[in-house]
């Protein structure tokens, strides 16, 4: 029996072909070839072992066997192997001999994987150097993955590649500081946003700005049949071909995830409208500058254009257009107009969202007045990358009957794990944020729940100490204590003072 494969094992060689990498080109950048080169090596030694298991079982009757192959999930020649990949890793045309390989394999397998490797180019100078340095680090690439095995047959029931992919994601945003924060959700933060907005079988679970889509995978794990539909969107390009394989690798070959603006081009429509969705989660970029600039014509002035209700033909702003330097409020409106009218809506903000005034304001009332927010949780500091600034979860519902807002400070002393560079939610601390959610009760120093009248009462401002108590009482001071050391400090004092007049009167002086 062939050896099987550790999880350890693959995310050592993924480690190991980092540092062919590093230092020589950005990681956020040089994320895109390592995983896209699991993500081949994946399809080859699938396919690989099917041609064997197929060989067999057809006793070599070539017409049968790729009648056979042609019914896979997907389909390769031998020349878009890693194998034949590999055999050419000493040839002065490597990276495009890689392109070409990457080229055949959206062709041949259209209806999956068309567009998934536009964005990656193996032949680049720019971002890969002149040739000699190029063809280096592409040879040392494959020759790291020669190393490692992913035949289905050796790695067993669970879902390590997949996990592999996502174990390099996190360590890539962690590398990558700010830029990380762009495709990447700390895994602990998507599972509190998963088990907030609890999805059920055959609902549909979207996200606008769902970067490499782990944020989404989170959401799929907590419905155990997996019958869900997948939908995302998202603006980078290569970040979107992250997402694309991201699900293949995780057994998802129907998400619909689409690649653009969403503010600008949303693209999941049904009839010419937003198509509605049961689950909505994201992790939109913070307070997001130019967020309109999708809406004005070509040629026009940053400076002079104004983004209006009515360049939207989707009307999502009739609430109020936000700030043109803070598209926060953009993305809440596009979600909640975006929403099924059982939904569920969980999505990541930073803290001024609560309280900024004039447009951001005005929207905010309309929401609360509708009665659609249920819930806010303030998050502790340091949590995300590329931003120590601390943020905020705002759940949202379309059914909802009651008229009060549950506020949640979860970003108190003892609340959460300090690191070294970033903080971290523990299992105990997104348990208990769920727990108090569900419950909806009120904890001293922790948790309120806010009736509407009250939120009026304090003009709309959602700032969390307003409605949680945060301001921890000192130890009271025991003054005959104070007193006591203080004579104590005076007496050591004055015998100091003794002892240094006997040694200078010796000394003379």
């Amino acid at each position: 029996m062939a050896e099987q494969i550790t999880q350890e094992k693959i995310n050592s060689v993924l480690w190991q072909a980092a540092d062919t990498f590093r230092g020589k080109i950005d990681s956020s950048t040089y994320k895109d070839y390592i995983l896209t080169m699991l993500f081949i090596k994946y399809l080859s030694d699938t396919y690989k072992e099917k041609v064997e298991e197929y060989t067999k079982r057809y006793h070599g009757d070539e017409q049968r066997i790729q009648r056979a192959l042609s019914r896979e999930r997907f389909v390769l020649d031998e020349t878009s192997t890693f194998d034949y990949l590999y055999s050419k890793r000493n040839d002065p045309e490597i990276g495009e001999i890689i392109n070409k390989a990457l080229e055949r394999i959206e062709n041949e397998n259209t209806g999956k994987l068309r567009g998934v490797f536009r964005n990656i180019d193996f032949n680049s100078e720019a971002i890969l150097g002149k040739a000699k340095e190029r063809n280096a680090m592409l040879r040392s690439l494959l020759e790291d993955f020669q190393q490692l095995s992913l035949r289905p047959s050796q790695l067993g029931k669970g879902d390590i590649v997949g996990n592999a992919y996502q174990y390099m994601i996190g360590l890539f945003a962690s590398d990558a500081g700010k830029k990380g924060g762009e495709f990447y959700t700390p895994a602990e933060v998507s599972e509190l946003l998963a088990r907030l907005v609890k999805p059920q079988e055959n609902d549909r679970i979207y996200d606008p700005t769902c970067g490499s889509g782990s944020l989404l995978l989170k959401v799929v794990k907590q419905v155990p049949s997996k019958k869900v539909a997948i939908y995302g969107q998202e603006r980078n390009g290569a970040t979107h071909s992250l997402a694309l394989m991201n699900m293949y690798l995780h057994g998802i070959d129907d998400a619909k995830i689409e690649w653009g603006d969403t503010l600008a081009n949303p693209l999941h429509l049904k009839d010419g409208k937003l198509m509605k969705f049961q689950v909505i989660v994201a992790n939109p970029p913070f307070s997001l500058d130019k967020w309109a600039m999708g809406f004005a014509g070509e040629g026009t002035n940053d400076k002079k254009f104004k983004m209006e209700p009515g360049l939207d033909p989707f009307r999502r702003f009739e609430w109020g257009v936000p700030p043109s330097s803070k598209g926060d409020y953009a993305f809440v409106q596009h979600m909640l107009y975006s929403l099924a009218e059982n939904g569920r809506m969980a999505t990541i903000l930073p803290h001024g969202v609560l309280f900024r005034g004039a447009s951001e304001g005005r929207i905010r009332k309309q929401i609360i007045d509708m009665n659609l927010l249920d819930t806010v949780i303030g998050l502790p500091e340091g949590l995300f990358y590329g931003t120590g600034i601390p943020a905020c979860i705002m759940v949202f519902r379309k059914d909802r009957t009651r008229k009060d807002v549950l506020f949640i400070n979860a970003s108190g002393e003892g609340r959460y794990e300090k690191g070294k560079n970033q903080n971290k939610l523990r299992e105990q601390d997104i348990e208990k944020i769920v727990e108090t959610y569900e419950k909806r009760e009120a904890i001293d120093k922790y948790s309120y729940v806010a009736t509407v009248d009250e939120i009026k009462e304090n003009d709309y401002n959602l700032n969390i100490p307003r409605y949680v108590d945060t301001f921890e009482e000192e130890e009271p001071v025991d003054m005959e204590a104070v007193k006591e050391n203080i004579a104590n400090i005076k007496m050591e004092l004055e015998e100091v003072e003794a002892q240094m007049e006997k040694y200078l009167k010796e000394l003379g002086l």
